[in-house]
């Protein structure tokens, strides 16, 4: 039984139920003064008590997907295996290796034609030396005799830390959401690449180059978008890619966008913040190069740094955020070529539910900044 499972919740929830019960049927008979009637009250109170808070964190899981599996839960490594295979036109020539396909979680979904595939791929960074697995949704039109000579714009979807690239799909909807917007007349097909920042587990990298350590901004800079354009039919210009991630892929997202202009077009940030984490997460990220350090510091770079041309969206709300004070910095600081746009909530929590509330919104705002060829 999976961890996000509806069995495991209701098992969850019965037992809490029925020890619950127990516990109030038995505690009479446990009410003497002895040691093992002491003992016994105690087992029950601990018991129904452990039940109840298993039951509460797993509805907690199901609605935010804090967990995908048991594996991630009890930190197990579960990297996808990795094929490699030298053979001309593969997609593994191209630094990219489909593992699996899935149907998206949409209304006739069971047709490529209609609810579009999702490929289960690991990309292998040639420049960095990085490699991660992600799900490609792939729209309707992409595989529609109307559409078969067409490229598609591409959008670098990221979760927050520690996030699961699952999260993406099962607790924010973006294929779904992606294929109503279109549905709709609200947005143009675009190809989801949908991944977690996390390139070196547990570690929480900030998308930073570190010396020495691992090149996570090269890899999602450099490498991610070479490797998906020679795979799918996607083009390789800065207009052709967009990126967009919640927390602290909404950070990479701005920041991946702000210094590398020249490959990509149109950055989102939900719930961002913009200032690189330094916590026992992170470990030691800029060993003393202040310089590194400023440069990962958004609403620096934007003080110091030439002010790219490319499009910013950046989302918060009035009560419940924590970030609306340097939301609003950042949107002060933004200066012509590059134009900022923002979402702001009356009320939302740093949560699945307020983000499921910017998303439709924001992949709007990205489709109307990039173009297909």
């Amino acid at each position: 039984m999976g961890l996000t499972g509806k069995a495991v919740l209701i098992l969850a929830i019965a037992l809490a139920v029925v020890l619950f019960a127990v516990t109030i049927w038995l505690w009479p008979r446990f009410a003497r003064r002895s040691v093992p009637m002491v003992f016994g009250r105690v087992g029950l109170l601990l018991a129904t008590q452990v039940a109840v808070f298993a039951s509460v964190g797993l509805m907690a899981n199901n609605s935010f997907l804090f967990y995908g599996s048991w594996a991630d839960l009890f930190g197990q490594k579960q990297d996808l295996g990795v094929v490699t295979d030298h053979a001309a036109g593969t997609l593994a020539a191209k630094n990219i290796v489909r593992v699996g396909t899935q149907r998206p979680d949409v209304p006739g979904g069971s047709l490529a034609t209609r609810g579009g595939r999702i490929d289960k791929v690991v990309i292998a960074g040639h420049h960095s030396g990085i490699e991660s697995s992600a799900y490609v949704y792939l729209p309707p039109e992409y595989f529609q005799e109307a559409y078969a000579r067409r490229k598609f714009p591409a959008v670098v979807v990221l979760t927050g830390y520690p996030g699961t690239s699952e999260n993406l799909l099962k607790g924010l909807r973006y294929p779904r959401t992606a294929l109503d917007q279109v549905k709709a007349g609200r947005s143009q097909p675009m190809i989801l690449v949908m991944l977690r920042p996390t390139l070196a587990p547990p570690r929480d990298t900030e998308c930073v180059d570190i010396k020495n350590g691992p090149q996570t901004e090269t890899f999602f800079a450099k490498d991610l978008p070479r490797a998906v354009s020679a795979a799918y039919r996607v083009g390789h210009r800065a207009r052709n890619w967009g990126i967009i991630g919640n927390s602290t892929g909404g950070y990479c997202a701005l920041k991946i966008g702000l210094h590398h202009p020249d490959r990509f077009t149109a950055s989102a940030g939900l719930s961002a913040y913009y200032k690189a984490a330094e916590d026992p997460t992170t470990g030691d990220l800029f060993h003393g190069d202040q310089s590194a350090r400023e440069r990962a510091d958004l609403l620096w770079s934007l003080d110091h740094r030439p002010m790219p041309d490319s499009s910013f969206l950046v989302t918060t709300s009035r009560h419940g955020e924590e970030n609306y004070a340097d939301t609003k910095k950042f949107l002060a600081k933004v200066k012509s070529p590059a134009q900022a746009s923002s979402i702001v909530l009356g009320s939302g929590g740093h949560n699945f539910n307020t983000w499921r509330r910017e998303i439709p919104a924001a992949l709007e705002w990205m489709s109307s900044r990039l173009s297909e060829n």
